[in-house]
């Protein structure tokens, strides 16, 4: 349990958050959310006493522990994996060193022999015995094989280390977790574990994250930050989203009665409820509805961005072919090979691969940047396509401002209507005038949307859509893409992207591809496909 009295932040004048009174109880998992900059991780920061607080107490539970998962991705090189994990528990860490130091002692007292039966008793109290096993089973858990248990973490790769660091913020059930963003660079079968682990998870959990399938799968309650104030709701991401959704439209409209916008509340309650129940994700968190009272459903003050794609025309029938794609990366590794199919009118694909470079490799090939590839493609002569890559740093790399820079993809480049599409992206004031050089991950793709807008494509072709952008945008943009008119052809780690936009799964594999018109959790789930990427990869 941690218990936040009177808490405040203030960075010399900026007041971040202030007057914040919460109680984080046992058997609950709170999904913080905010816009960015609000202050999420701040608050991570402050709980987890890395940062002081401008005023205000924090409490934890009498002799409850508290895990952290650690961003430093160096600073446990010199150790092996496995005793990364296990000094996650830093008290049975500690005790377990003392322990192995004195039976080393060549010099053995009998002081010795007394401290060391006290700290045995201690280290089965703390369940040491099975620190090793258990501290493997988490690894294994999050897709580290045995093999690497032993070796040191500087022999890791980044995205290795990231999955150590999750189990040792795991290892031996702490008492209360605080994660940020536990789900970067973890596959979705990875993901998948980590969301039944805390769905099921006894204690108390913090996490902060911009995965909205896995807040809804593992969050009972969350806790938005919003214009300096900090608020706890019952629920996960989606029902805050499509309550205060419903309450700002409600509040917008005037002359409906109080008693009108009660009994419409309420029946979306039950609604929302009934989805929760009958929902396969987090089968322990069901009830977390039950207490909901009609009187915490409030409008956001959040801005959303206006994603706004319209085509100029309908797609023919003939949109791409692909024969015989294949590409082989510098390093030699075949990233994909025969690629075969037909985009037909009404498709929404996510391309999926064990390799994430193949999804990159595959978008510039078709969009024309990459002619070292076997086979070959072929657009519809309906076909207007627009590109979202996943680096667009040379975009960017120019001293221009916004306006001049968005300027160079229209037809019209007056003011007004460039600054039309800025604003549609929360640019607002002076900020148009901006360089494009300076802007941060966020900023660079909302000006990379607003130059898709402009082209008025019927086809999208999305590399990793919701990186560097805020759940404001990362909704708008999904809400924008079910609505589409037109065809998508899309690579993301965004589980609720791919669940409610795409209607057909093609998988890049080495030896050709698997092409399903199914659920997107159907397929990662299904034993049937894990049989054939066996035999594909």
């Amino acid at each position: 349990m941690i218990t936040v009295s009177d808490l405040a932040i203030q960075f010399g004048k900026r007041v971040l958050f202030s007057d914040v009174n919460l109680k984080f109880t046992s058997g609950n998992c709170y999904g913080v959310i905010g816009a960015n900059g609000a202050g999420k991780s701040t608050l991570i920061r402050i709980l987890s006493g890395d940062l002081d607080a401008t005023r205000g107490t924090i409490h934890f539970g009498p002799g409850e522990r508290l895990s952290v998962l650690k961003q430093d991705h160096f600073e446990f090189d010199d150790f092996t994996v496995i005793d990364t994990v296990m000094m996650g528990h830093d008290v049975l860490w500690k005790v377990k060193e003392e322990k192995d130091a004195i039976y080393l002692k060549e010099d053995f007292s009998d002081a010795d022999g007394i401290r060391a039966s006290e700290l045995e008793e201690k280290f089965a109290e703390l369940d040491g015995w099975n620190a090793e096993s258990d501290a493997a089973a988490l690894l294994s858990g999050l897709g580290i094989k045995e093999e690497y248990h032993y070796q040191l973490m500087k022999e890791l790769s980044g995205k290795e280390k990231v999955r150590v660091l999750l189990a040792r913020a795991l290892f031996g059930k702490p008492d209360n977790l605080l994660l940020d963003e536990p789900t970067n660079d973890l596959d979705v079968e990875t993901v998948m574990w980590l969301e039944n682990y805390l769905a099921n998870y006894e204690n108390t959990v913090l996490v902060v994250s911009h995965d909205r399938h896995f807040l809804d799968a593992v969050s009972t309650h969350t806790v938005d930050i919003d214009y300096g104030k900090i608020q706890m709701f019952a629920g996960n991401y989606s029902f805050w989203y499509e309550s205060s959704q419903l309450a700002l439209k409600q509040q917008q409209t005037q002359n409906k009665k109080a008693e009108e916008k009660r009994k419409e509340l309420e029946e979306f309650i039950r609604r929302f409820s009934a989805n929760v129940a009958k929902s396969r994700q987090a089968t322990s968190r069901r009830k977390m509805l039950e207490k909901l009272n009609v009187d915490e459903i409030q409008p956001s003050t959040r801005k959303y961005p206006a994603i706004i794609f319209t085509p100029e025309r309908e797609p023919g029938n003939m949109v791409l072919e692909t024969k015989g794609l294949g590409k082989v990366a510098d390093d030699g590794t075949v990233l994909f090979r025969d690629v075969n199919f037909n985009v037909e009118k009404d498709d929404k694909i996510v391309f999926v691969s064990k390799d994430p470079r193949a999804m990159t490799a595959f978008f510039e090939i078709i969009n024309g940047h990459d002619k070292k590839h076997e086979g070959s493609y072929n657009w519809g002569v309906t076909i207007t396509h627009a590109y979202l890559p996943l680096d667009n740093t040379e975009f960017f790399d120019t001293s221009i401002n916004l306006v001049d820079w968005l300027g160079q993809y229209s037809s019209d480049t007056t003011e007004s209507f460039i600054r039309g599409y800025l604003g549609k992206m929360l640019f607002s004031g002076d900020e148009i005038y901006k360089k494009a050089s300076v802007l941060s991950g966020g900023e660079k793709m909302r000006c990379m949307i607003a130059r898709m807008m402009l082209k008025n494509a019927n086809v999208m072709v999305l590399d990793s859509p919701a990186n560097h952008l805020d759940l404001e945008s990362i909704q708008a943009f999904n809400n924008t893409l079910v609505a589409f008119k037109g065809n998508i052809l899309m690579a993301s780690h965004d589980r609720e992207f791919i669940q409610t936009v795409c209607n057909r799964i093609i998988e890049l594999t080495p030896n050709g591809i698997i092409d399903k018109q199914m659920d997107f959790d159907d397929y990662v789930t299904s034993d049937d496909i894990k049989a054939i990427r066996e035999r594909m990869y």
